[in-house]
């Protein structure tokens, strides 16, 4: 399983770092240099031929204004869907008695979708 989601995260880690730093109209080297980097190391990064420490991981987001996540997971893998973005930005501007009552009505709905996926058989995690 971890041989699995290692294997996934190689193949696609720099697929996304190659395409963030076009986006960002940064070559290799301009890349390199702002992560204090050499050159043939991006490349290696962006052939999968080679990983990135948690140190670079972080060097990298910041040179290319993203989050680690971006860097890290697919865009469904982490965070809340746009739809419920808006909504948990909202509940952060809350006072802390107010988000304490959402924070228990979203506990009680995962719990609820939990036992659910448990009671059909699915892994739950």
């Amino acid at each position: 399983m971890i041989a699995a989601i290692h294997q996934e995260w190689l193949m696609a880690f720099p697929e996304r770092l190659a395409k963030l730093r076009k986006e960002k109209g940064l070559t290799q080297q301009a890349l390199a240099d702002r992560v204090h980097l050499h050159v043939i190391q991006v490349r290696r990064y962006e052939k999968g031929s080679s990983q990135p420490t948690l140190e670079v991981i972080r060097r990298l987001a910041v040179a290319l204004s993203v989050s680690s996540d971006t860097l890290v997971f697919d865009e469904d893998e982490r965070g809340p869907s746009d739809d419920l973005r808006l909504q948990f930005e909202a509940v952060s501007a809350f006072d802390e008695e107010d988000k304490a009552v959402a924070r228990t009505v979203l506990e009680g709905l995962i719990l609820r979708h939990q036992s659910k996926r448990w009671v059909r058989g699915e892994k739950v995690g």
